[in-house]
């Protein structure tokens, strides 16, 4: 159950998007524009939005820029999710962490499943930290996008929510 404290004011985050894919560009990266269009809907800012391959280097090297940008507080990532020998974004984001949250990625597969039955298996979406930036990978179709904004990040991502949420956390994640 989701509650919003309508008496506490709303703190924006700012938010990086990563595409992983072979062959969308900006004019074609309909779930990046979708998770851009979620993120400022709901008030948050967009500071950065980039496209790499699927290579687990590639992926690595993005994050850890954002992790390192004092401007970043969430990066949240699209597509590579999957399993084929190409989908390489949670091996990459693992890399990266310095703590996983299992339940992110148990969460959105319980959600989905709801929507897409078992297919819904073949999902690998991961979330952690690392150097106190939230990092989030979900998977490459824009209604897994938009479920994970809808159903769990939207409110984890609003201070407002109760009984607790992510950006709460925020000034705690350097300790």
């Amino acid at each position: 159950m989701s509650t919003i404290d309508e008496s506490r004011p709303f703190i924006p985050v700012n938010i990086a998007i990563l595409t992983v894919s072979d062959t969308r560009t900006l004019e074609t990266d309909k779930s990046g524009d979708l998770l851009v269009g979620l993120a400022t809907a709901a008030g948050h800012a967009i500071v950065d939005r980039a496209i790499v391959r699927d290579d687990r280097a590639q992926i690595s090297a993005r994050l850890e820029r954002w992790v390192a940008n004092p401007d970043v507080d969430v990066a949240i990532s699209t597509g590579g999710t999957g399993v084929t020998g190409r989908d390489v974004t949670p091996e990459a984001f693992r890399d990266v962490y310095d703590k996983e949250i299992p339940g992110f990625g148990e969460l959105f597969r319980w959600l989905s499943y709801q929507k897409i039955g078992t297919s819904t298996i073949q999902s690998r979406a991961t979330a952690g930290l690392a150097g106190g930036t939230y990092l989030f990978a979900l998977p490459g179709s824009t209604g897994a996008c938009k479920d994970a904004w809808e159903d769990i990040l939207k409110w984890q991502l609003d201070n407002r929510h109760r009984p607790c949420n992510f950006v709460s956390l925020i000034p705690r994640l350097k300790e």
